[in-house]
């Protein structure tokens, strides 16, 4: 069938998957009264309560709001950053195709792009996992200088970039929340600490889980809050 756009349904159908988010009456109506229930478990008065409150949706556990680690001066200031650089229309990078599947495609004009798939070459002659020399690979190119860095599920990409922190480069912001038993933990801890040392904001969550939805979920939140600076419905610190 044929909308009045001249789309098929079909189209339209997979327009609004890829763009993740609620857009008939019925759905906006189930968001809605999803992040409701959010806001009764979470505390709703920060930039950072709105990510976890993200997070809780995300992940369909209250608890979770207590897993968010935030890095900077204040729990605000990757948030505002992260903001500031969807404003600025900076790139969002990520680790693998998944994350990228899961950001929105509404509300930002940052070029999306991810990471594995390049390095191909390093990996092979050094034995690193492909994500890994994916980031170092896309690192050389300079594309984290000012970016939003966002790992969801390779903890080993999120240790390169701690690699490549250290060495120099600066993402606007990071969001990283790989997933597993073998060094997910642990690739979370050096981020948070080489971020602190350096300077960049970072917004990750400790234990073993996390994944690819929750990275692009919190993301996704860094783009709703720059659409309500946008709309002056808040005013970034």
């Amino acid at each position: 069938m044929t909308t009045e756009e001249g789309r098929t349904e079909d189209e339209d159908g997979f327009e609004a998957y890829a763009d993740l988010g609620a857009t008939t009456e019925n759905a906006m109506a189930i968001a809605e009264t999803s992040m409701d229930r959010v806001r009764e478990l979470v505390p709703d008065e920060t930039l950072a309560d709105r990510i976890r409150q993200k997070a809780v949706h995300a992940t369909g556990d209250p608890e979770f709001q207590h897993l968010v680690r935030f890095t900077g001066e204040t729990a605000d200031e990757p948030v505002v950053a992260g903001a500031r650089a969807v404003l600025a229309e900076r790139p969002i990078v990520t680790d693998i195709t998944m994350v990228k599947a899961g950001i929105t495609g509404r509300g930002h004009d940052c070029p999306v792009r991810k990471a594995i798939g390049n390095g191909a070459e390093l990996a092979a002659e050094t034995g690193m996992t492909r994500t890994a020399a994916s980031v170092f690979e896309l690192d050389r190119a300079g594309a984290y200088d000012d970016a939003i860095a966002v790992v969801g599920n390779a903890p080993t990409a999120a240790l390169a970039l701690a690699d490549c922190i250290e060495d120099g480069t600066r993402p606007a912001v990071v969001v990283a929340t790989p997933v597993g038993f073998v060094k997910a933990a642990e690739s979370r801890t050096r981020l948070r600490e080489v971020a602190a040392v350096h300077g960049v904001p970072a917004i990750t969550n400790v234990g073993r889980r996390g994944g690819s939805g929750l990275a692009a979920g919190l993301t996704n939140e860094l783009v709703h809050v720059a659409s309500d600076v946008r709309e002056d419905e808040l005013v970034l610190p």
